[in-house]
């Protein structure tokens, strides 16, 4: 278990702005979850409203959608949207539509482009640990080969924002745990159903990958996403604690419930290379959070504000339209907020600015999402069994995710 991440360091935004933003039309800086005047909100279900507002910034007026979920009703919750597998995507109104979400936003930065590797196919995998369920999906990528803009010091691609057992949402960080071993070897697992493996290590694959090709997961560095892939490579595959398989050239295609498909590169290969058919094999896998908290949903994405304020070292020039979550009342209040991308808003805002619009929803906590192209907000209108796009996608359509944030109602 890594110790949580410190976050103290964070300083306020200007007052000036935090003043601008406390007074746009019918919102109020009162208590953590008054996120504005009762009348503002429309009822999307039991504990979910929704409210869209224009938010003054500095590239001028941007325009938000808002999703106050209220996590005391027991009749909602947060959970994961995503395709069924990692390596892949979808709209976010398929994908709300096809969980029965009553509302949602996109998630994670993820995998988009492979210009960088010629012939090497991008995954749509996302870049952070994720959480479905109770159930571990993936860990993080290294620093060095995410996808998206740079994070606050202090801050890596361990970072999530979630919903524990206890069904408080928090920000954390969740670190990959896991051994592979063979008969006296153990191997310290490097990485779990990610695009990118740390140099020199072992990752393994499981059914829950899906059908992409593994030899993404051995291209780029620790430091850099676009450094060649690596030539020295090995893959096994373990099938009921057996090696059934091996090969020097990382595969791709299905793996079944009863296989995991361990992958090395440099290091990692020469250990792998050891392996025989018929061994046996044993490999363990998890995701341990800085706070010891238990989570039953987790997304990665990019932490902007904790303990009520915003994080050091935020960006405050570079505008674009922003998906973002706020945690309010002690983790028993959600915002999900994707500004509008528009052709009249879609200058957006700056990091920091996001951060001050969480505050004056009357969040203590907020954590950035994928932006830009994948801003997506969906909810169910009165009496529909079934979710419309709320804001308008910069792309003119939506974006295909890997995974986003659901709200659901029972």
């Amino acid at each position: 278990m890594t110790p949580h991440q410190n976050w103290s360091g964070a300083r306020r935004t200007t007052f000036a702005l935090l003043t601008a933003l406390g007074t746009l039309a019918g919102a109020s800086i009162a208590g953590a979850g008054q996120a504005a005047a009762a009348d503002t909100w429309t009822t999307v279900a039991a504990g979910v409203t929704y409210r869209q507002y224009d938010v003054p910034a500095t590239a001028g007026v941007t325009h938000a959608h808002v999703l106050n979920v209220d996590l005391t009703n027991s009749h909602v919750r947060v959970g994961l949207l995503y395709p069924g597998k990692v390596a892949s995507r979808a709209a976010v109104s398929a994908l709300a539509n096809g969980q029965n979400a009553v509302g949602g936003i996109n998630g994670d930065f993820f995998n988009i482009s492979e210009t960088q590797h010629p012939g090497v196919s991008p995954t749509y995998s996302s870049v952070g640990p994720a959480v479905a369920d109770g159930k571990v999906l993936k860990s993080a990528v290294p620093n060095g080969q995410r996808f998206g803009p740079k994070m606050p010091p202090g801050t890596d691609t361990r970072a999530v924002v979630g919903v524990g057992t206890d069904g408080r949402a928090r920000l954390d960080t969740l670190s990959l745990t896991g051994t592979v071993t063979r008969s006296t070897q153990r191997l310290a697992l490097g990485g779990l159903n990610q695009y990118a493996l740390p140099v020199g290590s072992v990752g393994a694959f499981t059914s829950d990958w899906g059908t992409a090709s593994r030899r993404r997961a051995t291209c780029g560095t620790d430091a850099k996403r676009a450094d060649p892939c690596s030539s020295e490579t090995y893959e096994v595959t373990v099938k009921d604690d057996r090696v059934v398989s091996v090969s020097t050239t990382p595969g791709s295609g299905a793996i079944a419930a009863d296989t995991t498909v361990l992958v090395g590169r440099e290091a990692g290969a020469e250990s792998l290379e050891q392996f025989k058919l018929g061994d046996t094999v044993t490999v363990r896998q998890g995701l341990a959070s800085g706070s010891g908290t238990a989570f039953g949903f987790a997304v990665g994405g990019s932490p902007v504000l904790a303990g009520g304020r915003p994080l050091a070292g935020l960006n405050q020039t570079a505008t674009t339209v922003r998906t973002a979550v706020g945690i309010g009342d002690g983790g028993r209040r959600v915002f999900l907020l994707a500004l509008d991308g528009g052709s009249a808003y879609r200058k957006g805002m700056t990091v920091a600015e996001l951060a001050a619009a969480l505050q004056s929803l009357g969040a203590t906590e907020g954590f950035s999402l994928d932006g830009g192209g994948s801003s997506t907000l969906v909810a169910r209108p009165s009496g529909s069994t079934r979710v419309t796009v709320r804001n308008h996608p910069s792309d003119g359509t939506e974006r295909l995710v890997s995974n986003g944030v659901g709200v659901f109602s029972q």
